[in-house]
Order: structure tokens, then sequence, then C-alpha cells
């Protein structure tokens, strides 16, 4: 047996189920916060084709993908990021979702059992963990803190750590709190990279919802780019269309940016056996090459954050995030135990913080804070947040 799996720790549902197990919430709905999964309705246009493509089932789809949809996401990636150019060849590879990309990449860029070979983000997607332990290594967890925005604290990191390590993981908008790297602290990073010879995975799913049309999150390839390394040396982003499109189903998403290792992921999973089926592609090439469902799926997000933070501000410190469609307030006693009363008295499900990070030296990052999903419908969100406020006020 890969011994990694026994040092995996539970995923973070698992722990909320244990920790909700034999609680009687009251007599109403219970309206749960706690998954990010995108409840707007798909667009027509992409069911319209996975249907009319549906016969595609009888051909094995290409490890690469189609031209068209590389084609279709490296148009996004230009458009987007504004980036000089992307060769769909060369720069890009369709993935089964960020999710899938994430965990590979680090089974196929790292050592085994070469001890500080990953950095990571403490809170973070607990893909990033197992990825790491799977791979042989225990990561090193970078705190992030209200006092650092909520971003990692890079600098605590010493020159041996960044010679050791191969592989980083940011994440940008970050999970939970929808904190978003500046321009200035992605090339700081690369610059980073090029000099002690690691890779930097940035897990930028949540980039397309955001606040202010005139602001859109940076991303990795774009500050490359800015600094001259246009052939995104040292550098991969992960996108996907579960959070853009509200297609956490299809399994669509991509990795994208320094060419050698783009050849040597597209190695990797024709052994791993795992390309995007024929039909899910097609669907996929109109989701990336369309913009107006993405500005509409935006202004429901703002509309809910302009209802919801109004409502808990004033009993809960709730912080604005960046981007994204979390919330990550401070919770007023312990987060386990919140949770816990505020299912039984209010009927509303959050996520403790500290399921969502690991317990270090400087404590733990994601102690006393919950994480909420802005994910329902508007109307269903708002009566989340003023059950919570009652709560609050009632004195939990």
């Amino acid at each position: 047996m890969n011994t990694g799996l026994s040092a995996l720790h539970p995923y973070p549902f698992e722990k909320l189920g244990q920790l909700f197990e034999g609680l009687s919430p009251p007599d109403q709905p219970v309206i749960p916060l706690t998954i990010g999964e995108p409840q707007h309705a798909p667009p027509s246009q992409v069911t319209e084709l996975l249907s009319e493509h549906i016969s595609l089932v009888a051909q094995y789809p290409a490890t690469a993908g189609r031209p068209e949809l590389r084609a279709a996401i490296g148009a996004w990636l230009e458009r987007r990021f504004q980036l000089p150019s992307v060769d769909a060849d060369r720069h890009v590879l369709p993935l089964n979702g960020t999710r899938e990309g994430l965990f590979a990449v680090a089974q196929m860029l790292v050592t085994h059992g070469r001890p500080g070979a990953v950095l990571c983000p403490n809170p973070f997607y607990q893909i990033y963990e197992g990825a790491a332990l799977l791979a042989g290594t225990e990561p090193v967890l970078l705190n992030c803190e209200v006092g650092g925005g909520f971003l990692p604290d890079f600098d605590s990191v010493t020159t041996e750590q960044w010679q050791a390590c191969q592989l980083l993981f940011i994440c940008t908008p970050g999970n939970p709190a929808g904190a978003v790297m500046s321009r200035e602290a992605l090339q700081k990073l690369i610059a980073l990279a090029q000099e002690h010879d690691f890779v930097i995975a940035s897990d930028e799913c949540y980039s397309e919802i955001y606040p202010d049309e005139q602001l859109p999150p940076v991303g990795l390839l774009e500050a490359a780019a800015g600094m001259g390394n246009t052939d995104y040396r040292h550098c991969l982003c992960f996108h996907s269309l579960s959070k853009r499109s509200n297609l956490p189903g299809l399994r669509s998403g991509f990795v994208a940016g320094d060419p050698h290792w783009i050849e040597q992921f597209r190695r990797y999973r024709t052994y791993h056996g795992c390309a995007m089926p024929p039909h899910h592609q097609i669907a996929s090439e109109w989701a990336w090459c369309d913009e107006q469902h993405v500005l509409d799926n935006r202004e429901r997000y703002r509309e809910k954050y302009a209802a919801v933070t109004p409502i808990l501000t004033p009993v809960l410190a709730t912080p604005s995030p960046d981007a994204g469609f979390y919330l990550w307030p401070e919770t007023p006693i312990d987060d386990e135990t919140f949770a816990q009363r505020l299912l039984q008295h209010a009927g509303v499900k959050v996520l403790p913080g500290r399921y969502l990070a690991r317990d270090t030296a400087a404590g733990n990052p994601g102690a006393h804070r919950a994480r909420l999903a802005l994910v329902a419908e508007l109307a269903q969100c708002v009566e989340a947040a003023e059950r919570i406020a009652h709560f609050v006020k009632s004195g939990g």
C-alpha cells in the first residue's frame, strides 16, 4: 500500500458530518452554507451541446484534447489576462477540472520522498496537502492570517526552504478568505522560482467571480508576461468552468504555462488515463468563448454580497473578500461550537475554519473563523444571514 494513504487527513465534510451527528436543528428548513458548489443554473447552450453530441461517447478522447478546445482556451487566456501570445499546442492542456490537475501536478513534478518539496498556504484546499503526502512529502505550511491580508507569509520562508522547494501551491483568489495576490507579489514569487528552480502552481478557479468589472484579479501568467517571461517558465495556472460557468459536474478545466512542464504533464496523463469526454470538450469550447453568461453570474454574486454583508457585519467581524463566493467571518466562540449551536438553534450549516487548516507552531489560522459559501439563491442566502444575526444577537 502507498504509505501516504495512512497520512491523509479526513476531508473537511467528513469531519463536519461527525461534528453534526446527533444534533437536532429547529423545525424549519436547514440552509447549508458549507460546500462551495455553485447552485446557479448552468447555461442552456452547454446542456444542449452535450445532448447534441452525446453520440461521441462512442469515441476515445485524446489526452491532449481537441485542437478547437485548446484554441478556445488559449484565446480566452489572451483576452482575460492581456497576454501577448499563447501557443495552444505548447502552453495549454485540458483537464477534468482543477482538482484533477492540482493533485496530478505533484505526482508528475515532485521527487518522491524529497523533504520540503511542496509549499502551500494554510488554510488551503485539501487537495494540495493530499497531493504532497501521496508524492511522499509533508507540505510546508505558510499561514494566512488577518494581519497579512489572509495571504501566505512568504517572508517567513528561509533560503534553505526555497532551495528545497520543487512545487509551490498558491490560490488566488484564495479559498476561503478570497484574498487576491498583487502583480508585484506574483512577480516576486516568479523571480524566486527562477532563482531556486521550482514551479508555481496557481489555483485560479475563483478568478472570474469579483466585485469590480474594472479590477479583475491578476493571474500568474499575466504577471509573468509583465516581467518579460512570455514563455511562462516556472509557471502553471489552473482554471475550470465549475465556478465561472456553474458547471461543477462537467469536470472541465485546464492547466496552462511552462511548455516543458505542460509536455511532461501530457506524458503523465497519457498513463493516468483521464482525458475529457469528447462531448464535454465541445460544450467547454462554447463556455470559454462566451462571456455574457459569466457577466450575468458575477452580477448575481454581487447582489448576494450586497444583501448579506450589511446583515452580518454588525454582529460578526466579516472582512470583504477581494473575489470568490465565500465569507470568512470571525466567530465569537470556538468555531466548532459555533457551528454546532448555529445548526441547533438557527438551522444554518457553516464550515468551521479549523477544518480547512492545520495546527502549526504559530497556531491554527482557521480557528475562530467559519466559511460561509454564498452559492444558494439570493433569498436563501439572506434568510441564512438573518438567522445567523439573530443567533449571535441572542447570545448563541
